[in-house]
C-alpha cells in the first residue's frame, strides 16, 4: 500500500529561446515526483514512455523514487518556442505517448491517486472512476483543457467533466484553467460549478497573487510565498501539489495544508528545476515569512 501514487507521462521537453536550445525532461510526472523524493511517505510513479527514454525513469530511482514505468511507442514531446517576451510562447507536441488504462494499476494500492495528464486523452473517464472505487483522487486539470491539432496546442473545452469529477475529490486549476472549465470569469461561481459535480476541496492558483482553497463553502486565502529572488517558476503547481497532497494525507487541516503547500513552491523557485528540499526546509522557510 502506497500513501500517494501519482499517475502522468515523463516527457521529454524542447526549449526554444532567442538565445538558446535546451532538452529537458519534464511534466507532473517529473515535478511532483521530485518533490516528493525526501519527504516521509510511501510513493509511487506510474509512467510510460519510449523505452528509448528509460534513462529519465533510471534518474528519478537514483533520488528514491518507486517508479512504475510502462513502455510506449513514443516518448510525450513538448516543443515550446518563447519570444523575447516569455509570455509569447508557442506549444507544440511532436509525438503522445499511450493512455493510461485500468488493467495497469489491478496491483497498485494507494491512500490518495493524483492524476497529472498532460493531454486530453492520457487518463480516460473510466480509470478516473476506477480509481476512485480504490482510493482519494485528486486532479490537476490542466492537461484535460489541452487539445493538439497538426501538432500545435489550443485550449479547449473538456466535454467529460460533468462526467468524471464527481469521482475527484481534490482538484487543482490556475484561475484562467478555471474559467475555461466552467466559462465563469468570476472564481466563486466557477468554483460553484465545480462544487456541485461532487468535488470537495479546491485548489486555484493565480502566481504571485497566492491561491485560494475552497472547501464546504469557506474559502481559506493562501498569500504566495517568494524568495528573494525568482530563478526558475517551471512545476510551481506540481510542486505545490505535492506539498497540500503530503500535508493532507498527514491529517492537516486544509488551511495550514495550503500555506505549506504555497511556500513549498515559492522556494522551489528559487533554484533551477525541480524541488530537492526536506519538509524541514520548506518550515524553515515558511517561519522566516512569520517574523516579518
Amino acid at each position: 500500500m502506497y500513501d500517494i501514487c501519482c499517475v502522468g507521462h515523463i516527457t521529454s521537453d524542447k526549449v526554444v529561446n532567442t538565445h538558446t536550445t535546451l532538452y529537458m525532461p519534464g511534466g507532473t510526472a517529473l515535478y511532483f515526483s521530485s518533490a516528493f523524493s525526501q519527504l516521509n511517505a510511501k510513493y509511487l510513479l506510474v509512467t510510460a514512455l519510449a523505452e528509448a527514454d528509460f534513462g529519465y525513469v533510471r534518474d528519478l530511482q537514483q533520488k528514491n523514487i518507486t517508479v512504475k514505468a510502462y513502455p510506449s511507442p513514443e516518448t510525450v514531446y513538448f516543443e515550446n518556442i518563447y519570444g523575447e517576451n516569455q509570455d509569447d510562447r508557442t506549444q507544440n507536441v511532436l509525438h503522445k505517448a499511450a493512455p493510461f488504462h485500468s488493467g495497469q494499476f489491478n496491483t497498485i494500492e494507494s491512500v490518495f491517486f493524483h492524476l497529472g495528464p498532460l493531454l486530453a486523452d492520457d487518463i480516460p473517464a473510466e480509470l478516473v472512476q476506477t480509481l476512485s472505487k480504490k482510493a482519494r483522487v485528486s486532479l490537476d486539470v490542466q492537461g484535460f483543457l489541452r487539445e493538439v491539432k497538426d501538432q500545435k496546442v489550443y485550449a479547449a473545452k473538456w466535454p467529460q467533466m460533468a462526467e468524471v469529477l464527481p469521482f475527484i475529490e481534490i482538484l487543482k486549476a490556475d484561475v484562467s484553467e478555471l474559467e475555461a472549465l466552467t466559462g465563469c470569469p468570476e472564481t466563486l461561481d466557477g468554483v460553484k460549478i465545480v462544487a456541485d459535480l461532487g468535488v470537495k476541496e479546491i485548489i486555484i492558483t493565480n502566481g504571485s497573487q497566492g491561491s485560494v482553497v475552497y472547501a464546504d463553502g469557506y474559502s481559506y486565502a493562501i498569500p504566495a510565498y517568494p524568495p528573494d529572488e525568482i530563478i526558475d517558476a517551471t512545476g510551481c503547481g506540481d510542486t505545490y501539489m505535492a506539498g497540500y497532497l503530503f500535508q493532507r494525507f498527514k491529517g492537516t487541516d486544509i488551511e495550514e495544508a495550503g500555506h505549506f503547500a504555497a511556500a513549498m513552491a515559492g522556494l522551489k523557485t528559487a533554484k533551477t528545476g525541480p524541488f530537492m528540499g526536506t519538509e524541514q526546509d520548506v518550515l524553515a522557510f515558511l517561519n522566516t515569512f512569520a517574523t516579518l
